[in-house]
């Protein structure tokens, strides 16, 4: 006769919880990193912020250095998240791209501790392969690419390399951020997207003046 035996479990973990917590640790570590710089701050002084244990930290996070790039890397994914949201109803490549400008510029004008934790990563990680931001840009070029793409096959933009076209629109986005930063401009994002819009787009050169390369 086979007896049936219920095995005990363990409490299941709650991955919404856990979820929970490691956004709860990252927003308290990027703020902390960023007002403190990477060697000045102490695991226990972001601890002592949320009010846990030093060992509550290094249960989601080994380590001082992974916590900091985890905190680096979700600034890119909240990045990412935001111009998904924004373009997500979209239809028109060139609306897409111009929400898309409007919503990086918005991001580091709203949250301008990434761009400081961009900078300590390059400073602190110098043999790092590539940078985080650099990482996710990567990643994430084909989209763009492919509207670039998109509108050289309608006509709508000149029949160019489409790795030139977004390599110069991103470094020129990149730039911005960190002018924005260091020099703390009070334009709105919404000026500099649409000066960036119209000269990306329109050109600064009437037709007739246009210089064949």
């Amino acid at each position: 006769m086979v007896r049936n035996v219920r095995r005990r479990r363990g409490r299941p973990k709650d991955q919404e919880l856990t979820a929970r917590r490691c956004e709860e640790i990252l927003d308290v570590a990027a703020r902390v990193f960023a007002e403190r710089g990477y060697a000045e701050t102490d695991v226990q002084l972001i601890a002592d912020e949320l009010g846990v244990g030093k060992g509550t930290i290094y249960r989601y996070f080994p380590s001082k250095q992974e916590l900091f790039l985890a905190a680096v890397d979700r600034g890119m994914r909240r990045l990412r998240a935001q111009v998904e949201a924004a373009t997500a109803d979209r239809q028109d490549p060139l609306d897409v791209i111009a929400h898309a400008i409007r919503t990086y510029l918005a991001f580091f004008q709203t949250y301008p501790e990434f761009v400081e934790l961009f900078i300590q990563e390059r400073a602190v990680f110098r043999d790092r392969r590539k940078p985080t931001y650099f990482e996710h840009r990567q990643a994430n070029v084909k989209k763009w690419q492919d509207l670039v793409r998109r509108l050289i096959a309608e006509g709508r933009v000149r029949d160019l390399p489409v790795e030139r076209v977004t390599d110069v629109v991103g470094d020129l986005l990149y730039g911005t951020m960190f002018t924005n930063y260091f020099t703390g401009r009070a334009r709105s994002f919404e000026e500099q997207a649409h000066d960036i819009l119209d000269t990306v787009l329109n050109g600064i050169l009437v037709e007739r003046n246009y210089v064949r390369q």
